[in-house]
């Protein structure tokens, strides 16, 4: 029989419910530190590369975190179902913060090729990438064990508000990110930054890791854990009962391919994606792109809180359904109402002078080598889409005759390119760059802007829209612990949890800037890397709507 006294439940609840939120916190800072910092890292570990590759290769870097999210979870996940909650994410929260320290003291491209020789240059992504292939494991460990953790010591009725924790932690992780990011550049200046100073957010982590392994080793075992092997009732056969065995796999696929599924998209576009596009395409300076996220993710963090206890009130399904129809609804009018918003010089100058590429299909290739083989795209035509690519600008194509050189079009003005087809690496380089400032030219006399002015940037219509994004990133999000939580029985709950969650938000949601980014450069068309997200949403609400039960009156300890 428990001797807890009700203000001792209530005080252990919330000893549990801020040790879990605060590792869970750490971790999430280590993960945003890279995307915030996307656009420097990119010159710093990918510098053999054109600009728009490289950046789009330091996307992929970060979504290789993502991507190896679901392995940690399986591996992790058992460990969970049979060793215990608070032993796996001890070691999780270990790995995450040891891998994100040495992010911080990776020698880059330039390092490796001045002091190694010519072609070094390739080990300072290598090193990169297996950095966060370390990161990517161990998250895909952590937040299924602290949600678990969390809603096991949940009281009924109660489960959609404390589990809300865990996920305002990815907002607390964020505005940690950011905020130390612009105190950092601030205080070093851009350029110092810029040079050097960007590994400072990654070094802090070594005193936020040592902070959370202690709070985190002052935790108890779960009640549900503890009952379950007290009762001989854990799973023999994790991995089969969870993935071969129909009742538990049927749940897994429909968890993935509504809720997860449909939360990888939403939650990335509104904050990663949205943040991308507003500094890359739009040219907001980084330093105000940083106060706007902190500003957004600030009410984000109240956010995750209110619907979660509304989800205890009112359903989880109907939440986490005005979410996604909310996002769906708000994806393309709300970014093309942003580049009004951001960088209104350039709205007028798309509209008044829009941009063409008239060349051969034949003479233009598809504008996201992987590979890095075609390196400098020395067609006419691969250079003139490359460098608007590169400078963010808005074009459509038109087919020309056989054989004619690529030309631009800027409102009634012809631009013709430059071919460097069989020329050496540097002589590419050189013709390429000829062109780009005869572009920039062109542009600047067609009305568009080389930078955002930010005395013209409409800040409360900015961000209404970033808020209108966080609403709905929220309202999916905030009931979303509690809703995987109770699908899965305890035997099996952390392993079938963690799965799709991860492949769900690893491989939707981490892929979904990258994705996004690479079909705008392939197209020309800044708004159609929406189609992913917003086809992916639409199907995750009709299959939402017929498959998804609803489950707050679950019980957690079955």
């Amino acid at each position: 029989m428990s001797t807890d006294t009700p203000t001792h439940a209530a005080d252990k609840t919330r000893t549990v419910i801020a040790a879990s939120a605060a590792g869970t916190v750490f971790e999430w800072y280590d993960f945003f530190v890279f995307a915030i910092l996307t656009s420097i890292i990119s010159r710093h570990f990918y510098a053999g590369l054109p600009d728009a590759q490289a950046f789009v290769f330091t996307l992929l870097t970060f979504a290789v975190g993502f991507i190896v999210r679901p392995l940690g979870a399986l591996i992790f996940g058992k460990m969970g179902d049979t060793r215990g909650r608070k032993g796996t994410f001890l070691i999780t929260i270990t790995m995450m913060g040891l891998a994100t320290v040495a992010i911080g003291l990776l020698p880059d491209y330039n390092w490796f090729e001045t002091n190694l020789g010519a072609g070094a240059g390739i080990i300072a992504p290598v090193l990169l990438i297996l950095c966060r292939i370390i990161q990517g494991f161990a998250l895909g460990g952590e937040y299924g064990g602290a949600a678990i953790y969390v809603a096991e010591h949940a009281p009924e009725g109660k489960r959609g508000f404390h589990t809300s924790w865990i996920q305002t932690s990815a907002a607390l992780g964020l505005l940690g990110a950011l905020g130390v990011t612009l105190i950092t550049r601030t205080l070093m200046g851009e350029d110092v930054f810029r040079e050097w100073g960007w590994r400072i957010p990654f070094l802090i982590s070594i005193g936020l890791l040592i902070v959370s392994l202690w709070i985190r080793l002052t935790l108890e075992e779960s009640p549900a854990f503890q009952k379950m092997k007290e009762e001989g009732n854990a799973s023999k056969a994790i991995y089969a009962e969870s993935f071969f065995a129909w009742p538990s796999l049927k749940i897994v696929l429909i968890s993935l391919f509504t809720i997860m599924m449909a939360q990888g998209v939403v939650w990335y576009t509104g904050n990663f994606y949205a943040q991308f596009f507003i500094e890359r395409l739009l040219k907001v300076p980084a330093v105000d792109v940083n106060v706007l996220m902190i500003g957004v993710t600030t009410v984000s963090a109240f956010l995750y809180v209110f619907f979660g206890w509304l989800s205890d009130k009112v359903g989880r399904k109907p939440v986490m359904l005005f979410g996604m129809i909310l996002m769906l609804l708000s994806y393309f009018p709300g970014f093309r109402l942003m580049t009004e918003a951001a960088n209104p010089q350039l709205a007028r100058a798309q509209a008044e002078a829009p941009v063409t590429v008239i060349a051969h299909p034949d003479d233009c290739s598809f504008q996201l080598d992987l590979t890095g083989g075609a390196q400098q795209f020395g067609r006419a035509c691969d250079i003139a889409k490359s460098v608007l690519a590169n400078n963010g600008i808005n074009y459509t194509n038109e087919a020309a005759e056989a054989g004619s050189l690529a030309v631009v079009r800027v409102g009634e003005t012809r631009l013709e390119s430059v071919d460097a087809v069989g020329l050496s690496p540097s002589d590419v380089k050189a013709k390429r760059t000829e062109f780009e400032g005869r572009l920039k030219a062109t542009l600047a006399e067609n009305g568009y802007p080389a930078g955002a002015a930010t005395d013209e940037i409409n800040w409360p219509l900015l961000f209404a829209i970033m808020v209108t994004f966080i609403v709905a990133a929220t309202a999916l999000y905030g009931p979303l612990a509690a809703c995987m939580v109770e699908l899965f029985p305890t035997r099996i709950r952390y392993t079938a949890m963690s799965f799709p969650y991860h492949v769900g938000t690893g491989w939707f949601g981490g892929l979904q800037p990258a994705i996004s980014f690479a079909i705008v450069t392939a197209v020309g068309d800044i708004y159609a890397g929406l189609w992913f997200p917003f086809i992916v949403t639409g199907v995750a609400i009709v299959l939402t709507l017929l498959l998804l039960p609803e489950t707050r009156h679950r019980d957690v300890l079955a």
